[in-house]
């Protein structure tokens, strides 16, 4: 495969694979289909992904003593019953209840393949899902990334040198234009079942807490923890490294981990990317969020405009100093900066 072909895979799985630093189980798959891997995290929860290169959520699969609980439903309808297809080579329960970590489109829109389930999630999730979810900046921005990526490999398969190069970037168009073509099929189906603070989940001997720790890469951020397995699902909330923040509450993301560091685990399980068992990842992405707002805030002060922060805050006093935010980032400080709630 040509570098061409590498630079378009390496491009249209970026987000995806951003954040696998940090984490020594990346190749620990324990089963896999044709569509799916699973590895298991820890006593009977799986962390499940697609095998296809394209952006998708992590799911988690949670097998009980009788049922399946699954977090998180994938980016597409299709991708959803792929998930569903693929459950059976780990166990025959059934799936009965389906939690959404939050609201944005590559975690929840899979939701109407589960239709016969209970589908659980924070009120404002709800709320963002049953207005106008197909209108939300990061859906539209998925969209139109798709686009742009149809679009470029177009570019290349024109633009290629020899047959061996030209057959693996159709190749690859081919399977993101199948991708692409499943969003027409999208439903957003809200949950159907809501919390606010808590709600615990009593399955035979395991007890799976949902819980709201407060405001960080959106308004409902929910985490999924396990106490007895010592286990948390974080959503998008952590990574091992900065998520985005287009959506986000960076001026109280630091202090909503702080809360998340109140309850006694040693794995995370993001919503993105394989296992973090170094938990550093935690201060360390408190202190970029902090030093973030500061700089970001510097810069409102002075009367810069949004468009132009970009590449110019000095974050070299974090882990993470090239993570520069994105014009809609930036706007979405400043207008967190203007309109505090």
């Amino acid at each position: 495969m040509r570098h061409a072909l590498r630079l378009t895979i390496r491009a249209a799985l970026a987000t995806a694979t951003l954040f696998a630093a940090g984490s020594l189980w990346a190749q620990d798959w324990t089963t896999t289909t044709d569509t799916h891997r699973f590895m298991e995290v820890r006593n009977g929860i799986w962390l499940t992904q697609t095998t296809a290169q394209v952006f998708n959520s992590n799911a988690l699969v949670i097998v009980n003593d009788e049922d399946v609980v699954v977090v998180d439903s994938h980016v597409t309808p299709a991708k959803a019953r792929d998930l569903i297809a693929s459950i059976p080579a780990i166990t025959d329960k059934p799936v009965t209840a389906v939690i959404n970590s939050h609201f944005h489109w590559d975690h929840a829109h899979g939701n109407q393949e589960f239709a016969d389930v209970p589908i659980i999630g924070h009120e404002y999730t709800r709320m963002k899902m049953a207005t106008a979810p197909l209108e939300e900046p990061t859906y539209v921005q998925g969209t139109t990334g798709n686009a742009a990526t149809l679009e470029r490999l177009a570019e290349q398969i024109e633009a290629a040198e020899d047959d061996e190069e030209r057959a693996g970037l159709e190749a690859y168009r081919a399977m993101f234009a199948a991708h692409a073509a499943d969003f027409d099929e999208i439903d957003p189906l809200p949950p159907d079942v809501t919390m606010n603070e808590k709600m615990t989940l009593f399955r035979g001997g395991r007890e799976i807490q949902i819980m709201f720790v407060g405001r960080a890469h959106t308004g409902g951020d929910t985490v999924v923890y396990f106490p007895q397995d010592r286990l948390v699902f974080t959503g998008d909330m952590l990574f091992g490294g900065p998520s985005f923040m287009g959506d986000g509450y960076v001026d109280e993301w630091a202090g909503t981990l702080e809360n998340l560091k109140a309850l006694d685990f040693d794995l995370v399980v993001p919503g993105h990317g394989p296992p973090l068992e170094d938990l550093s990842a935690i201060e360390k992405s408190q202190e970029y969020y902090r030093v973030l707002w500061e700089r970001t805030a510097e810069k409102h002060a002075a009367g810069v405009p949004a468009e132009e922060v970009s590449g110019t805050l000095d974050l070299s006093a974090t882990a993470f100093p090239q993570r520069q935010p994105s014009e809609v980032e930036v706007r979405r400080m400043y207008s967190r900066m203007e309109n505090p709630d």
